[in-house]
């Protein structure tokens, strides 16, 4: 399960453009491998993140895992449903799970990112 149309990080996070706001996540991979996620821990809105900066951390049964951010940006929006449901994440992880939408400060950034294609043949060679 990999949409097209989103940009992919190697940390596997996603982020959705639009227009100059980013829309940003975790995959489906990634919390499949997490497990259930039990917390999520959300930056602040206003704070400004480089890109693959570490934003926040997810926990789960298994494992607990820094959040990294796909682009340069200001944090505009958390996801604040998902103190009380962090579950949110693995039910829907491209939709009511998402973690934050940022401005984006870098457009020419989403270069250094991974395609839907390019998301699923590193997922291959990951698996090998």
């Amino acid at each position: 399960m990999v949409p097209e149309g989103l940009h992919y990080t190697k940390a596997h996070e996603w982020i959705k453009v639009e227009g100059d706001r980013g829309r940003i996540g975790i995959t489906h991979f990634a919390q499949s491998q997490l497990g259930d996620i039990v917390f999520a821990e959300l930056p602040q809105v206003g704070r400004v993140l480089r890109q693959m900066e570490a934003f926040g951390v997810v926990e789960s049964v298994k494992a607990v895992s820094d959040l990294y951010c796909p682009l340069t940006g200001e944090v505009l929006e958390v996801n604040s449903s998902l103190e009380s449901n962090p579950e949110q994440i693995n039910v829907d992880p491209y939709g009511r799970g998402w973690i934050i939408i940022a401005r984006i400060a870098d457009p020419g950034e989403l270069g250094n990112l991974m395609t839907a294609e390019e998301y699923k043949a590193y997922l291959a060679a990951e698996e090998h």
